[in-house]
């Protein structure tokens, strides 16, 4: 105990001689400060900031704060030191030190006069060039942002841990060849962009059934690309203005989404007005703010919406996400189930040339209820479509053996398959009427994607 207080009193004056130290420099230098808001006067956010902010906290000279938060990295064991609140930082630079102060929503610069002509310029340049490298190397933290019913115009954050990749996603290979590819050519275009005079964006549409993997596609987007994720609420945004102020706040290197468009445009009362949607998609202030960054809308369908809504310029990139067909069967069994071929394939792929199908949020909860006997889920997967897919009456499609039966009790695969699809239909089927009742909507085959 003794030497605890000991430790503890030498700590405190080693903190007193610390501030002492710096007020007797302060006597000495004459010192020049600089602010670094989050937000400017126009309350777009200053971007700057986000990148200071990067630099600081990968300075190791954060360890020596006197205050610092831990906090959850990108993965869950992953601890992080932050600065806190009204906390100082040094750092070095061409011989001469600086020093950092985080207030609340601003950093703040204090650099000796004489030093500020030689260092000011190459140290600001030193940050950008850290900064970039720390977004290259995908080491930055990304964030999801909601826009806030209580605070309009304004967003609220929590760190973006969605583990969707391209690699679990159920689609066409060939197609998900195409889509990284887009996607990477656009991270390498930014002056091809500017020299046709057009602002570096890119915009996708998603349409298909509920369940079809749209979001985990978005979250697969913002985890390639190493972007931030808005995602807009449009029915919590009063006006048009509002949804203008929402587009100023965010900022480069993020996906702004905006789920479910053809259900908001077909409420007729609605508060944010079609050409306000329309100046969001590719209007003069998206040319101006909007630089740096992917656009994802997604619908059920696109039949009943005006075509003009969708043409080149707003939607760049048409993407169907249709019910589950063989192929994406695999995947999901490949991910949910660690099964690349098994002897109940054949029968699977027959029932689907049938025409049965059912979704791969579906298909993925069979999976996930019964993911400790592989080939109980994929007979789970098998009594589904035959009783549920779209083929539904089309009776028992292909034959089954002693063999397929194996060592499970009877009536589990028929009764455990047939209450969670049941289940999930419900719930689907509740949420369409609660959702879309002013509204008629549609699940008919359309057109193929552009990129396939």
């Amino acid at each position: 105990m003794f030497l605890f207080i000991f430790l503890s009193t030498l700590v405190l004056i080693a903190v007193r001689a610390k501030k002492l130290w710096i007020a007797i420099e302060d006597w000495f230098h004459v010192y020049q400060f600089f602010k670094v808001p989050e937000l400017n006067e126009t309350t777009q956010h200053n971007h700057l900031y986000r990148k200071v902010s990067l630099y600081l906290h990968s300075l190791p000279s954060i360890e020596d704060s006197v205050f610092a938060n831990l906090i959850t990295g990108k993965k869950q064991n992953d601890i992080v030191l932050c600065l806190g609140p009204n906390q100082t930082i040094q750092d070095h630079f061409l011989g001469a030190t600086l020093f950092w102060f985080n207030q609340t929503g601003t950093f703040v610069l204090k650099i000796r006069k004489v030093d500020k002509r030689r260092i000011l310029r190459p140290y600001l340049q030193h940050i950008h060039a850290v900064a970039d490298e720390i977004d290259q190397q995908g080491k930055r933290d990304l964030r999801l942002f909601i826009n806030s019913a209580h605070d309009f115009g304004r967003w609220r954050s929590v760190p973006f841990t969605h583990p969707s990749t391209f690699d679990t996603i159920a689609m066409e290979p060939d197609l998900k060849t195409k889509v990284k590819s887009d996607l990477e050519s656009f991270l390498r275009a930014k002056q091809y962009y500017h020299r046709l005079g057009r602002v570096w964006k890119r915009s996708f549409l998603l349409y298909g059934p509920s369940g079809t993997g749209k979001s985990s596609f978005v979250a697969a987007m913002a985890n390639f690309l190493s972007y931030d994720v808005y995602e807009i609420d449009l029915c919590k945004i009063p006006n048009d203005s509002d949804l203008k102020s929402l587009l100023l706040q965010s900022t480069p290197k993020s996906v702004v989404v905006i789920e479910d468009l053809d259900r908001f445009l077909a409420d007729k009362t609605a508060r944010i007005s079609a050409s306000g949607i329309l100046n969001f998609m590719d209007g003069l202030l998206t040319s101006c703010c909007a630089e740096e960054r992917v656009m994802v809308f997604t619908m059920n369908t696109k039949e009943h919406v005006d075509p003009n809504l969708l043409r080149p310029g707003r939607v760049d990139v048409h993407i169907h996400f249709p019910l589950c067909d063989f192929s994406a069967f695999k995947t999901l069994a490949s991910s949910y189930l660690g099964v690349k071929e098994h002897k109940l394939f054949p029968q699977v792929q027959e029932i689907f040339q049938n025409g049965a199908s059912l979704s791969p949020a579906e298909i993925g909860e069979l999976m996930i209820a019964n993911r400790n006997s592989p080939s109980r889920a994929i007979k789970s997967v098998i009594t589904a479509l035959q009783t549920d897919g779209d083929g539904r009456g089309c009776g028992l499609i292909g034959r089954q053996t002693d063999d397929d039966e194996m060592d499970e009790p009877d009536g589990v695969v028929c009764g455990e398959g047939l209450h969670t699809v049941k289940d999930l239909r419900k719930l689907y089927d509740f949420f369409r009427f609660r959702v879309t009742r002013r509204s008629s909507s549609s699940n008919a085959s359309l057109p193929a994607s552009p990129l396939r």
